[in-house]
């Protein structure tokens, strides 16, 4: 559980900070952390919210990635906030979607978690009159009611599991190689029916669209992605043995273990005035990870937690008296910063002359973060 507040937070949502897919208008974007879906650990990832969905992307090197790690379609969304069934994660709202899969995401605030919680219930609600007045999904949703008894996380498990689940191998498609696909989205429905998860093809495919719809599964090659791209909600995916498909990259990877570190109790005696998201750099491996930093007062430090985690304990921190906060030049790469990572950074050197280097989402923020350890200093 990370430290609370009833201040400090950004109220202003991050609008474009980072590059959107034209045509596409972000009604809001920033850092949440999510809850895997087969290995239940937790991952901060940077969120865009539009119209009919929440995408999520990994964020390295300064920057998000091009490609979205999965997308949460907001159609039926049901959404609640606070959820309170984690203990040590207090700022964790809840979206179940239509397809009854339940999605857990955590801002660094109370405030962020009910302004992100109330944008997202306002484009459901925007998409829920839209379909009232003549949305041409009535037969998506009578296909996904057909189906309303299956669990997809538990469809996603055995398809997920090692010794009865897809094999797994590598294709060629326009004299590309993919590796680890199914062998096709053939091969998918033929799974789904002989493991009769599905009676009939047809609803084979639906499951797979439903499937693909949360984000579990993703289009290999140009040709499922192209289906993608120009087919209804309700053919997303293709009963085709020439479409490749592959298990999303959020279910490839395993947790890491957190180093321990024991910080006295008075450090984190002092009042929170201010919280968020924030890049940092790291002073060994030089490596950029997003942290969550956490400021205080009356003893006056600047802690950073690993927002994977759901303890008390930070993993660093230091004392702001005496320190100096400077904002870095925008135009190219600063000394002492590693790898491509431009533009909203800040650098602070303790009192001990330990050198501190971060990256916020936006001018905005990085300013008002200056400004508030400058106060303090």
């Amino acid at each position: 559980m990370f430290p609370q507040d009833g201040a400090g937070s950004n109220k202003q949502p991050l609008i474009n900070t980072m590059n959107t897919p034209q045509n596409v208008t972000a009604l809001r974007e920033g850092f949440l952390v999510k809850r895997g879906h087969v290995v239940p650990n937790w991952k901060a990832r940077w969120f865009v919210l539009t119209a009919d969905k929440l995408t999520y992307f990994k964020y390295r090197s300064g920057k998000r990635d091009s490609c979205q790690r999965g997308k949460i379609a907001l159609r039926a969304c049901v959404v609640t906030c606070p959820f309170l069934d984690y203990d040590t994660r207090p700022l964790v709202f809840k979206l179940r979607s239509r397809n009854g899969v339940d999605h857990f995401l955590e801002a660094c605030s109370r405030e962020e978690r009910d302004e992100w919680a109330a944008d997202i219930t306002a484009a459901v609600d925007k998409l829920a009159a839209e379909e009232d007045g003549g949305s041409p999904s009535g037969q998506w949703t009578q296909e996904v009611s057909e189906l309303h008894d299956i669990n997809l996380s538990k469809v996603l498990d055995a398809m997920y599991d090692l010794h009865h689940g897809i094999n797994m191998s590598n294709h060629m498609e326009q004299g590309c190689t993919y590796t680890n696909c199914f062998s096709a989205g053939s091969a998918v429905v033929d799974w789904l029916v002989f493991m009769q998860k599905v009676v009939t093809r047809t609803e084979g495919v639906t499951l797979a669209s439903a499937l693909m719809e949360e984000g579990f599964l993703r289009t290999v090659g140009t040709r499922s992605v192209e289906a993608l791209r120009t087919a209804g909600l309700s053919e997303q995916f293709m009963d085709d043995s020439t479409a490749l498909y592959s298990f999303s990259d959020q279910l490839k990877k395993k947790g890491c273990v957190r180093a321990q570190t024991s910080l006295s109790a008075v450090e984190l005696s002092g009042e929170v005035v201010k919280r968020g998201y924030l890049l940092k750099q790291g002073h060994r491996r030089k490596n950029w990870k997003i942290r969550l930093f956490v400021l205080r007062s009356e003893p006056s430090f600047l802690h950073y937690y690993d927002p994977t985690k759901g303890d008390l304990s930070p993993v660093g921190g230091f004392a702001l008296r005496g320190s100096l906060v400077s904002s870095l030049d925008d135009n190219g790469v600063p000394s002492g910063v590693k790898g491509k990572v431009e533009g909203n950074l800040l650098k602070v050197i303790t009192q001990s002359d330990k050198h501190y280097f971060m990256q916020a989402p936006s001018h905005q923020d990085k300013m008002d973060w200056i400004d508030a350890i400058r106060h303090f200093t």
